[in-house]
């Protein structure tokens, strides 16, 4: 049996989910898109190739070997894009929640029964139907846990928007002796640069207190202030709105002193080094294509 354990984005890393784009499938139709940098790039005939797309996730499975850290993969499915473990479920203290998420990603989450089955009964946890949730929106931190959510009345119309405030409240009943705080985030279905598709596209949380954020990506700006606050504003790398487009928010951290991070990020790198951390930089720009990096694509399991 597996004794999943998460408290937190930033404790040693010690197993976890990674996706694959192993038979990723063809390019996609516009239709078929779920996200306005996807549709963007089929438009452009950019869209990143599976050949590419293994290669990158190639070199984050050779980063986790280097820090001797279990990895599970999901069972390939045919022609179907595996690649972002992180919707499909997630962890908190010792339960896994699998996420309720488009009905068309069903067989993903099938793909990882085997995971799944080697948890107690009693900490695999299905959220009500009516509750929607992915797991690039929510992020424990020690005695919070953090969500993205959109609770405007066009909801129903964004396909951007994941998480609805029914998953929100059913989390805090979950978790009763943690604080639940939710952030509105900003959603667009045809403007990639004004869509933070999850919590994750514009916030991180990583070392010990630090952060990575992006005021845009925030509805409301107390709300992305309590977060400056909370982390403090010297603690805070704030990035611009190219930065995160190309996903510089969405990192991952091995642990409180090692994160892998995107090889063309220069400046957060930089930054990152400068603050004391050891940064394992991969190639990941293919996939960043589909609004989605390190974090949307790994799904931890057990952190000390």
């Amino acid at each position: 049996m597996l004794k999943l354990n998460i408290n937190n984005e930033t404790a040693r890393l010690r197993a976890v989910i990674l996706g694959t784009a192993e038979s990723n499938g063809p390019t996609p139709s516009v239709e078929d898109c779920y996200d306005p940098k996807s549709v963007e790039h089929v438009l452009a005939g950019t869209y990143p190739l599976e050949a590419d797309m293994v290669l990158e996730m190639d070199a984050v499975a050779a980063v986790f070997k280097k820090y001797d850290v279990q990895v599970f993969r999901p069972k390939v499915i045919q022609n179907c894009n595996q690649i972002f473990s992180r919707d499909i479920a997630f962890v908190i203290d010792d339960k896994i929640i699998r996420a309720n998420i488009l009905p068309d990603r069903e067989p993903e989450v099938e793909a990882i029964r085997y995971v799944w089955d080697q948890v107690a009964r009693e900490n695999r946890i299905i959220l009500p139907e009516e509750c929607h949730v992915e797991g690039g929106d929510v992020m424990p931190w020690n005695d919070y846990i953090f969500i993205g959510t959109y609770s405007g009345e066009d909801y129903p119309e964004i396909i951007t928007a994941r998480t609805n405030m029914d998953a929100v409240i059913a989390i805090q009943e979950l978790f009763p002796d943690k604080i639940v705080k939710s952030f509105e985030l900003r959603k667009s279905n045809t403007i990639a640069k004004d869509n933070a598709l999850h919590l994750d596209c514009c916030f991180q949380p990583i070392g010990k207190g630090k952060a990575i954020i992006h005021k845009n990506g925030f509805l409301v700006e107390r709300e992305y202030e309590w977060l400056v606050n909370f982390f403090g504003k010297e603690n805070v790398f704030e990035i611009t709105k190219d930065e995160m487009y190309n996903m510089n928010s969405n990192i991952f951290s091995i642990s409180e002193e090692v994160v892998i991070s995107e090889r063309s990020f220069t400046r957060l790198n930089t930054w990152l080094r400068d603050q004391g951390f050891t940064v394992e930089e991969v190639p990941y720009s293919e996939i960043s294509k589909q609004e989605g990096l390190l974090r949307c694509s790994t799904m931890p399991l057990i952190r000390d």
